[in-house]
C-alpha cells in the first residue's frame, strides 16, 4: 500500500534577490517533521522551488501526496507550464530559456516518483501549516541577513 502524505512548503527570500530560507512539513499518520535550509544568495521563486523539491527528495519511497504551498509560480509551473517547457526542451519560446531550469528539471524527476496533488494555499491567510513553515523559511533567511 501506498504512504499518503502531507506536504507544505514555503520559500522565504530578504531582498529578492537577498538571502532566502525554504521550509517543508511532512505529515504521516499523525507524525510531523519540519525540514528546512537556506542560501545565501537567491530569489523567492528559487527557494519556493527547493522547498518542495527538498520535501519530495526526503522520501524513501513512492507516495501518494496532498501537496500544498502558497505558490502559483511552483503549482502552476509543475501542473502546466513544465509540459510544454520539457516539448521545447527546457525553453519558454524560440529565444528564451525556462529561468531556474536546473530546479525545474530537479523537481520534474522527483515527481515522476509520486503521486502529487497539489493545492494551493492562499498566504498569510492563518492556514496553521501554511503559517509554521512561512515562519520557518523566514527564520532560515534571517540566518543569513548580515
Amino acid at each position: 500500500m501506498t504512504k499518503k502524505i502531507e506536504i507544505f512548503t514555503d520559500g522565504s527570500c530578504l531582498g529578492n534577490p537577498g538571502p532566502g530560507g525554504w521550509a517543508a512539513l511532512l505529515s504521516f499518520q499523525g507524525k510531523r517533521k519540519m525540514i528546512k535550509g537556506n542560501t545565501a544568495e537567491t530569489t523567492n521563486n528559487r527557494m519556493e522551488l527547493t522547498a518542495v523539491i527538498e520535501a519530495l527528495k526526503a522520501l524513501k519511497e513512492p507516495c501518494d501526496i496532498e501537496l500544498y504551498t502558497d505558490s502559483k509560480y511552483v503549482m502552476d509551473g509543475a501542473k502546466v507550464w513544465m509540459i510544454n517547457w520539457k516539448k521545447k526542451n527546457w525553453m519558454r519560446n524560440k529565444k528564451e530559456p525556462v529561468k531556474n531550469v536546473d530546479l525545474w528539471q530537479a523537481l520534474d524527476k522527483r515527481l515522476q516518483q509520486h503521486q502529487v496533488k497539489w493545492h494551493w494555499v492562499k498566504g498569510h491567510s492563518g492556514h496553521p501549516e501554511n503559517e509554521a513553515v512561512d515562519t520557518a523559511a523566514r527564520e532560515q533567511a534571517e540566518l543569513l541577513r548580515t
